[in-house]
């Protein structure tokens, strides 16, 4: 069986992924266990864990959904984005970053080298009526000429779910779940019913979820989403990954 591309979980949104010959990153989430992020002038939410490996290597290019939310891009992981090659963001996100940062629109498509392509897709950091809280976010397709894979980022499920769906055939979905709930009693990340949801729509791709702990606020973990997809009989699709170990895919 031919093995496509190689996944390091480090914690939160954040994944190493190794993919024709390039090394990307995802929400680059590094700072330690403990350290504390502010919502307007009160503590918000702080770091339960660390990532799971400090020596990350070489990392090419950050699949960045959103920089204006420190559980997506904390301090640690600003500094990275000064050493990658290019960053891939949000339209705003790009003119707040500067420098190698690259925004892209929903549906555009960049190339980051001769083998892979990288498509931004919709994403709704909550309900409806909130994106002047949460502000803009996207999720990425990345694509080889024999794989396709696509990372939702911060987004609950909505019908630009489902215009990816209708647009690209991914054989693996890494979901940004743990139902998070940093402001109210509102998920900003997809819970369980939004897991199933988009497992629906993708019904031939494996579910991989990410942002699921390691975080104050998030709210739903692992447990959950076992239990949820083993009770729909979808259980042998979820897949969960080991912190700090390669998986391949």
């Amino acid at each position: 069986m031919n093995k496509h591309f190689n996944v390091i979980y480090l914690g939160g949104p954040t994944v190493i992924l190794e993919i024709g010959g390039l090394r990307l990153m995802t929400d680059p989430t590094l700072d330690p266990k403990g350290e504390t992020y502010m919502l307007g002038d009160k503590p918000g939410y702080w770091k339960t864990a660390g990532p799971a490996i400090n020596n990350i290597g070489h990392i090419d290019a950050v699949l960045l959904s959103h920089d204006q939310h420190k559980d997506n891009l904390d301090n640690a992981g600003r500094e990275l984005l000064e050493q990658v090659e290019t960053t891939i963001t949000t339209i705003d996100g790009a003119v707040r970053l500067g420098g190698n940062s690259k925004g892209l629109k929903p549906f555009e498509r960049i190339a980051l080298n001769d083998s892979i392509s990288v498509t931004a897709t919709p994403a709704r950091h909550g309900p409806a009526g909130t994106v002047h809280i949460t502000g803009e976010v996207i999720g990425f397709v990345v694509e080889t000429s024999d794989v396709q894979v696509y990372f939702t980022g911060d987004t609950v499920y909505y019908d630009g779910i489902q215009q990816v769906a209708q647009q690209f055939s991914p054989g693996f979905v890494f979901i940004f779940a743990g139902a998070a709930k940093p402001r109210g009693p509102f998920n900003l990340t997809m819970g369980t019913n939004d897991a199933l949801d988009t497992a629906s729509a993708f019904p031939k791709a494996v579910i991989i979820p990410l942002h699921f702990e390691g975080w104050s606020h998030y709210t739903e973990s692992d447990k959950e989403l076992r239990q949820a997809f083993d009770i729909v009989g979808m259980g042998n699709r979820l897949r969960i990954l080991e912190p700090g170990i390669a998986t391949s895919f």
